[in-house]
């Protein structure tokens, strides 16, 4: 523990002319003030540098851009490819990992060692990897790179350690997955086919071995050539030529026919008896021509054959329909015996699998299950019942049911918020899922002993709002908001010019606010509106108050800097200023036809709103001489005190929500007063309105998919001004939904605060009520609004609140702007309050009460404030606090009421911070920042000491820097893809236990036996188990392949590698007992199963030996 003091004796401050260092204090005017008033600042820091450390804990959403899919029936968990090269294993409540390739190759295919614990991937850069799965972080164990041969086609028998690979030059080549070698044995195309072909039969598209022998192997080839290849005697057993181009092929279990999918929609049955043709082709959407032929359909992609012991066998393909249906939604259909089912997706289908009963091929599959993968979703379709319903889908895959556009994340939030918003969402859950447990269970999870409430709330392009319980590093569904029921439909011809500014998303959420403490919550919208709401368990009818706000600047923001950049303003208010009137007398303007209206219109009848969040207040910017309304970039509420703020670039406006009123609306030149630092001139005003318009449209060109059209916004300001040096390409900059990779950006800025742009104007980007100390001269904190601004200024707003809570409803605030002016470098992103021992000040809140309960005549509802006033605390009185603020550049931590500049640091020089926190870890406090180049530093409280500096990613783009936000606990996340939210932790102590928060995804389980064939059925249709593949590709005959074929790569937790990855040689032994258990198990199985068989054969001898005595004397036609 280290112990930090500060002496303030004699500490003055800067003059204007001074030529650098840290500033301590100054005034507008450049006078020097005061000194503080000497005295001691103790302050014990227990935060270190050990105490961080930062890695992913786990990845929520959809799988962006997904590729394939795999099941393994014996461990029930599923495994889904991605084009990035993420693989995504899920299983039962709480199993969840993402891994990922680290070259970002696209994920091919995917097969499971079923009951193994194993995964092999294969990648588009024709490399084959194998996954460990008995860890919970999977780690990849081999790889091999085919160096001359593209990979098309994967499969893996069921307990088999030999891979088949199929090619792009139609060779098949086999590779033992425990050593991840490949094998002499090699199948080429030129064998395969007839020698007289003249043409190549394509890439290899299908391998399977045939269910009733596994030494037969059947190749399909793209062209339509299907080759059932015979192991053992390395030739042909037969070759079939069709006309069309297969997609895919599925066994009858009995291995004597089986069906492919086409490209002309049509599906052909074959018989392992005549292969000269098919007995069966069918087109199961295609209508009949004149001529009696069925018409030409859309490929099948897949099509899977199933049997049943009890009912007509399933035949469920992908694809198919006509050409004559166009726009139709793509389709998976379902034929049992005579009945086609077709189910209609929302989006085209990538993949799906028929989930079983068994793992055998050979056995009748009884499938209960179809996972469908969806570019955008994923469903589970339920087989066992008639009218195929779908499953309650386990996982959060519905997080970009319309895109992210703004994300909040809340620790140790109060313990009763998640059951109640629970309760209240479950009542609008949609029906007519299947009742039937999820199928995707495998894996093990127990909810770790250190956990805590926390919610993350996502704001989409829709206006909706959803809250997520995210306790425990799951993600589960809590309650849903749509803000759009406040507004009414726009018309065609009402909108006007409106409609021109948000286009076809105009109720986009750019910000939220919450207090869980009063539930209170507020949401900013892209047509510079914001709804407050407030939550009551009981459904209400009442009518929505809708306040209009007139926000504007007309004088022109070219700044001539009247002072260096590192001096802190500040003037010693003998008076305090007049209190403005709002609006701005400079609003009085004439109304035309586009003028003092709003964006959007607030239903104004009497409406009913169910239990939940219930709209109260509509603040709603207007429309001036004809342009519209500038996007609101800051906001923030205080329960205690009742009051709303926002802010734009052209002002600041403040409301009381209890009285629904506004009682502040100016522009930040006219907050500033006489303590203004820069010199501003006047312009026209057609130049303004193009510049605003320039300033808005910059930052975040477009944060929704391609398919929708861009919307105008502004990213807290702290994007936007920089100076000429700027190197986002507005064409380029694509939202957090696009696909394009090229949505990155870099951006140098001048370290010269005074270097702006000289088109922009000065917004307010950040703001924060609290209890402080609006002049040096205060002797008690009071509340006050501190308002930060985007050319790095900071400006206090005390007001004088009534605390008695009738004078509170009836008494007007005294809101009274000071001279007070502090500065930093760069654009200010975050306030925060700790008291003079370090510890962080808790804004003053509203303890919750339900406003629609039924009243109590004997216990009347009053409210209930906490850390309201607390200058009453003698405490409070002598030691002030300590305000710590952070802009793009630099933080600082200021003495108040003194104003004194205790600690300065400059957090980047190349680069700019896009977001920044105070939080609480580890019992103690840090500043948290985030910044462009990808950097995460932790900055210790109130030294503002370098704690942790971590180059964390790579790359950053628009979709990350609106959606990155840190919290408490050492806790964070952004949007990783725009279907994807990934948590992060920076702290040392939650990443130690990480390991035992993780979901196990392998458990030891015993693999169903096969079922007895019979003694006539196992004799006359071969044995499969007598196959031995090491006999035919082992090393000894079949030899070594070319080393210039494949180039094996050991994997970081291969076997020499595995105690690094999975944690050390206590976990090798314990993986090593296990296998020696199983493979035990086995043997002993074997043992057995081999004592029976002896037992029954002697039994048999004995039988025979007496029959034949009983019959050795007996004549021929005495039997």
């Amino acid at each position: 523990m280290k112990k930090f003091r500060k002496v303030l004796d004699g500490l003055t401050t800067s003059s204007p002319a001074s030529a650098g260092g840290s500033p301590s204090c100054g005034s507008a005017a450049g006078t020097p003030t005061a000194a503080p008033t000497p005295r001691e600042l103790d302050v014990h820091e227990t935060l270190m540098s050990e105490h961080f450390h930062i890695c992913k804990t786990v990845r929520h959403g959809f799988p962006y851009q997904p590729t394939c899919l795999t099941f393994d029936p014996v461990q029930k968990i599923l495994a889904i490819g991605t084009r990035s090269g993420g693989v995504r294993i899920l299983g039962g409540p709480g199993v969840d990992c993402y891994s990922q390739h680290e070259s970002g190759a696209a994920v091919l295919q995917l097969q499971f060692l079923i009951n193994e614990g194993a995964l092999v991937t294969a990648c588009a850069d024709d490399t084959l990897h194998l996954w460990n799965l008995r860890q919970r972080r999977p780690a990849i164990l081999h790889s091999l790179k085919f160096n001359r041969e593209r990979i098309t086609f994967c499969h893996l028998p069921f307990q088999s350690k030999w891979l088949y690979v199929g090619t792009e030059r139609g060779n098949t080549h086999i590779v033992n997955v425990e050593s991840f070698i490949l094998s002499g044995y090699v199948i080429m195309w030129n064998k395969a086919i007839e020698l007289s072909t003249k043409t190549h039969p394509g890439p290899v598209v299908h391998l399977s071995d045939s269910p009733k022998d596994e030494g037969k192997l059947l190749i399909g080839f793209e062209s339509g050539t299907i080759v059932m290849w015979d192991l053992r005697a390395k030739r042909t057993d037969f070759r079939i030529y069709y006309d069309e181009a297969i997609h895919s092929v599925s066994w009858h279990h009995e291995g004597r026919q089986f069906m492919c999918s086409h490209s002309d929609g049509s599906l052909s049955m074959w018989n392992l008896r005549n292969t000269a043709k098919p007995f069966q082709v069918t087109f199961p959407h295609g209508k009949s021509q004149r001529d009696g032929r069925k018409e030409s359909c859309k490929p099948i992609l897949k099509v899977e054959y199933k049997t049943c012991r009890n009912s007509e066998p399933f035949v469920i393909f992908s694809g198919g329909l006509s050409y004559d249906k166009a726009g139709r939604r793509p389709t998976l259909t379902i034929m049992h015996g005579k009945a086609i089912t077709v189910l209609e997706m929302d989006h085209p289908i990538v993949e799906f699998i028929v989930l079983c009963e068994t793992p055998y091929l050979n056995e009748v599959q009884e499938p209960y299950a179809v996972v469908v993968l969806l570019e955008k979703d994923f469903i589970v379709v339920d087989l066992t019942q008639s009218n195929f319903p779908i499953f309650e889908n386990a996982y959060p895959m519905d997080i970009h049911e319309s895109p992210v556009t703004c994300t909040a994340y809340f620790a140790n939030c109060p313990p009763d918020i998640i059951p109640v918003l629970y309760s209240i969402g479950a009542k609008h859950k949609k029906t007519g899922y299947s009742h039937k447990e999820w199928p995707v269970s495998g894996g093990t999870w127990t909810v770790g002993s250190q956990t805590y409430p926390e919610i993350i709330i996502t704001g989409h392009a829709d206006g909706s709002i959803k809250f997520w319980d995210a306790t425990a590093i799951t993600l589960q569904m809590l309650y849903k908001l749509k803000t759009s029921k406040v507004f009414e439909k726009p018309k065609g011809a009402e909108t006007g010019r409106s409609a021109e500014l948000v286009e076809e998303d105009p109720y986009a959420v750019q910000m939220v606010s919450w207090c869980p403490q009063s539930r209170i919550f507020c949401v900013v919208g892209i047509s510079a509106h914001v709804i407050l709401y407030r939550f009551s368990k009981h459904d209400a009818n009442t009518t929505i108050t809708s306040l209009e706000v007139r926000l504007q600047c007309e004088m022109e923001e070219v700044i001539s800097p009247s002072d260096t950049e590192n001096t802190v303003c500040l003037t010693d208010p003998g008076g305090h200023s007049p209190q403005p009137q709002p609006p701005s007398p400079r609003s009085n303007m004439p109304d035309s036809a586009r003028d003092s209206i709003p964006c959007l219109r607030v239903k104004d009848r009497m409406i009913r709103m169910p239990p939940g969040y219930q709209a109260e207040l509509v603040v709603q910017l207007l429309w001036v001489d004809g342009e519209p309304p500038q996007q609101i970039t800051s906001l923030d509420l205080n329960s205690a005190y009742g009051l709303l703020a926002l802010g734009n670039c052209n002002g600041l406006a403040v409301v009381d929500y209890l009285q629904k009123t506004v009682i502040l609306c100016m522009s930040t030149v006219e907050l500033y007063g006489a303590a203004d630092p820069f010199q501003r001139l006047t312009r026209s005003p057609r130049k303004n309105r193009q510049s605003t318009s320039d300033f808005c449209m910059r930052g975040l060109s477009n944060f929704y998919s391609d398919s929708k059209k861009r919307i105008r916004t502004s990213y807290q300001s702290l994007t936007e001004l920089s100076d000429n040096q700027v190197s986002l390409d507005l064409e380029r900059s694509k939202s957090p939904t696009s696909e394009s990779r090229e949505n990155s950006f870099s951006r140098s800025r001048s370290s010269s605060v005074s270097s702006i742009d000289r088109d922009t104007k000065e917004a307010v980007t950040t703001l924060l009520f609290a209890e402080s100390y609006g002049r040096k001269s205060d002797a008690l904190p009071t509340p006050c609004l501190w308002v930060g601004t985007s050319l790095g200024l900071m400006l206090l707003v005390p007001m004088s609140i009534p605390t008695d809570e009738q004078e509170r409803m009836e008494e007007p605030i005294t809101v009274a702007p000071t001279s007070t002016v502090l500065m930093l470098k760069g654009s200010v992103l975050r306030f925060s309050f700790l008291d003079c021992a370090g510890c962080l000040i808790q804004s003053p809140y509203e303890v919750w009460r339900d406003g629609n309960a039924p009243e109590d005549p004997e216990r009347p509802r009053r409210r209930k404030l906490v850390n309201f006033s607390p200058c009453s605390s003698q405490d409070a009185i002598g030691d002030g606090h300590l305000a710590v603020v952070c802009s793009e550049r630099q933080a600082k931590v200021f003495l108040m009421p003194s104003q004194a500049c205790l600690y300065v640091h400059n957090i980047t020089e190349s680069s700019f911070v896009l977001r920044a926190d105070v939080v609480a870890v580890s019992n103690s406090v840090c500043l948290a920042c985030f910044c462009a180049n990808g950097h995460v530093m932790i900055l210790s409280l109130p030294s503002l000491r370098p704690l942790l500096d971590v180059h964390y990613l790579p790359l950053t783009d628009m979709r990350i820097a609106r959606t990155f936000c840190f919290t408490n606990g050492g806790q964070a996340l952004y949007l990783s893809s725009p279907t994807e939210i990934q948590r992060i932790t920076y702290s040392q102590e939650m990443c130690d236990n990480l390991q035992e928060m993780l979901g196990e995804l392998f458990t030891p389980t015993e693999t169903p036996e096969a079922q007895n064939r019979g003694f006539l059925k196992g004799f006359f249709g071969g044995n499969a188990q007598t196959f031995d593949r090491e006999e035919l590709f082992g090393e000894a005959a079949a030899g070594k392949a070319s080393r210039s074929l494949a180039q094996h790569i050991p994997g970081q937790a291969s076997v020499e590698g595995m105690r690094v990855a999975a944690g050390g040689a206590v976990g090798e032994l314990a993986r090593a007992r296990i296998a020696l258990d199983e493979r035990g198990q086995r043997l002993g199985e074997l043992e057995e199963r081999t004592a029976l068989m002896m037992a029954s054969a002697e039994t048999f001898s004995k039988h025979a030996h007496e029959l034949m005595l009983k019959c050795k004397d007996k004549k021929w036609y005495q039997f």
